[in-house]
């Protein structure tokens, strides 16, 4: 999977964001940030495959967004809002963050710990998302 460029997010240059993201930990599988329909998204080089792209594509505009919102709606109603989502898979785990315009979905190898990198990944969020 290579870097898919956002047109409608305002840049279209995700390389350093990825790159800050995957030197988070080894365990970081796929990256992808996603705002309406347009999705930038980038897999390690070197991982082992566990969904085709169009299965990653669909999961970041129907999925994603869905859950975000389903569980945003719960977190306003009297839990003081949401701050991500994990979804354990079979073969990875998915930590999604939602962000101002859209969302950040984190996948990380099966077995690894998504919160130990939270604080890394919402700096990096900040320094290139914000």
């Amino acid at each position: 999977m290579t870097n898919v460029p956002s047109t409608g997010a305002g840049r279209t240059d995700f390389g350093p964001f990825f790159a800050d993201m995957f030197a988070i930990t080894g365990s970081i599988r796929y990256v992808a940030v996603g705002r309406g329909q347009d999705i930038a998204m980038q897999q390690r080089v070197g991982v082992d495959v566990a969904s085709s792209d169009v299965s990653n594509r669909f999961e970041e505009l129907l999925v994603n967004p869905t859950l975000l919102t389903l569980a945003t709606q719960r977190g306003d109603l009297d839990c003081g809002g949401l701050r991500h989502l994990i979804i354990g898979y079979g073969y990875f785990s998915a930590y999604v963050l939602p962000v101002p315009g859209g969302y950040v979905c984190v996948s990380f190898e099966v077995g690894s710990d998504p919160v130990a990198s939270s604080d890394a990944i919402r700096r990096a969020i900040g320094r290139h998302l914000a």
